[in-house]
């Protein structure tokens, strides 16, 4: 049976909250004060620490810097409000979680849920890592670089607390395979993930759609619909394209990350939630409040732990492994494996990309279908412009820019694929009117 212990001055409160926890399938113990809260550890290990910071014989920071007596204890905040400085007192203290008084039972009914065993979190990281020296992927995040790397600790570092995550990047760079990693190594992997770009949302349907609404709470609403809060109860919700959410939402989305609280539409009746938002965009952060496409309380409530993708045009030295993984991916699922030849993925690394991870998987999948044989050769991949073979970067014309023929004028930047420079273009459907 797990074991909490239970620090906090106030000993009715103390009381009531070890019943509720008893009544969760734990053996609990209780302490008034520093001194107590190091004797019940010396005395059993805990599973799990509820700890408020303040106590009369100083602060419940102690416990954490006296390491020694926490090895492999997950520690969670009681604090009298829920505030940006909380999350980012949890976070550099490495608290899992944290709890706001006057606390609910199904807030802590969450927090004792998920209660997990540090080494449990660090095992499966440290599996994933050693998957990564092997095979080159991070979960599903595939690239060895020096920023990738760079990416992967900082989801190691974020993923087992509890507090928000916003990601930035352009688009196709994999903000989603993100977020989701961040949910497999957290202590909330076991509960629902859901993603949802607010760009794909009408305007007028949002609302509905993330809080939910009551019946007959407007016209076509014959039955209640349970919102996305409600669906990922205990899970993650991850909001991409935050800016394109209206400005009135965004209010009403502070709350719910404040409070912990929000009503359906149609509804007067306060519904509780416990869901970890991540957040990401393809914007500037800074330039989407400047222009009010992002409020900017919000921002500093969601922007507690920054990730930033890099570009695929920063990191050419994973192309050719991602390549081979999107080519082994297509040829797995169509029952005939190809690979590549000649200098293809030399080219590939002469693009620029600027559709990413997304518009090179795209380009490989359409290499493979469009190639009849078992390799895909250079001559295959002369229908993606601005695929420039090596030789060609150095041929350079008397005026010192390089050379180009009327047939292949298209630069790094143009679109990836369009017809062959020795085909013939199809002649144009017939319009309607003809």
């Amino acid at each position: 049976m797990p074991h909490a212990l239970l620090v906090d001055d106030d000993s009715d409160a103390a009381e009531t909250m070890a019943m509720l926890i008893a009544n969760e399938g734990f053996t609990v113990a209780t302490a008034g004060s520093l001194r107590d809260a190091r004797r019940q550890m010396a005395l059993q290990e805990p599973d799990i620490v509820l700890l408020d910071l303040m106590l009369p014989d100083g602060s419940g920071m102690e416990l954490f810097n006296d390491a020694k007596h926490l090895p492999n204890a997950e520690l969670v905040l009681i604090t009298g409000h829920a505030s940006l400085d909380t999350s980012i007192q949890a976070l550099r203290l490495g608290a899992a979680d944290y709890l706001v008084k006057p606390m609910s039972l199904k807030q802590l009914q969450g927090v004792l849920s998920r209660v997990t065993r540090p080494s449990a979190l660090k095992a499966v990281s440290g599996d994933m890592e050693s998957v990564l020296e092997k095979e080159g992927h991070f979960g599903a995040l595939w690239g060895r670089s020096a920023p990738m790397r760079r990416v992967y600790q900082q989801i190691v570092r974020v993923a087992g607390t509890a507090v928000s995550v916003f990601i930035t990047g352009e688009s196709g760079t994999g903000k989603e395979v993100v977020a989701r990693t961040v949910h497999d190594l957290s202590r909330r992997r076991s509960h629902p993930f859901l993603a949802v770009n607010c760009g794909a949302i009408s305007p007028h349907l949002m609302e509905s759609e993330i809080f939910g609404h009551e019946k007959g709470s407007f016209t076509g609403a014959d039955r209640q619909h349970l919102g996305f809060f409600e669906r990922t109860n205990g899970g993650t919700l991850f909001l991409d394209e935050i800016t394109e959410m209206p400005l009135d939402l965004q209010v009403k989305l502070l709350r719910v990350l404040e409070t912990g609280t929000f009503m359906r539409v149609g509804s007067t009746q306060v519904q509780e939630t416990d869901v970890r938002i991540i957040a990401a965009t393809n914007r500037n952060p800074n330039e989407a409040v400047s222009k009010g496409k992002l409020r900017e309380d919000l921002l500093y409530r969601l922007n507690v732990f920054p990730i930033h993708l890099p570009p695929l045009r920063e990191r050419i030295e994973d192309i050719p492994l991602i390549s081979k993984h999107f080519l082994a991916q297509i040829g797995e699922r169509e029952g005939a494996a190809k690979r590549f030849g000649g200098d293809v993925l030399e080219r590939f690394a002469t693009y620029r990309w600027p559709g990413n991870v997304r518009e090179l998987r795209n380009v490989v999948y359409r290499a493979y279908v469009m190639t009849p044989g078992a390799t895909i050769r250079t001559i295959a991949c002369r229908r993606v412009r601005g695929l420039r073979s090596p030789a060609a970067r150095h041929r350079r014309s008397p005026s010192g820019s390089a050379r180009r023929s009327p047939r292949s004028s298209g630069s790094s930047r143009s679109p990836p694929w369009s017809t062959s420079a020795g085909t013939r273009r199809r002649p144009r459907p017939p319009s309607a009117s003809a």
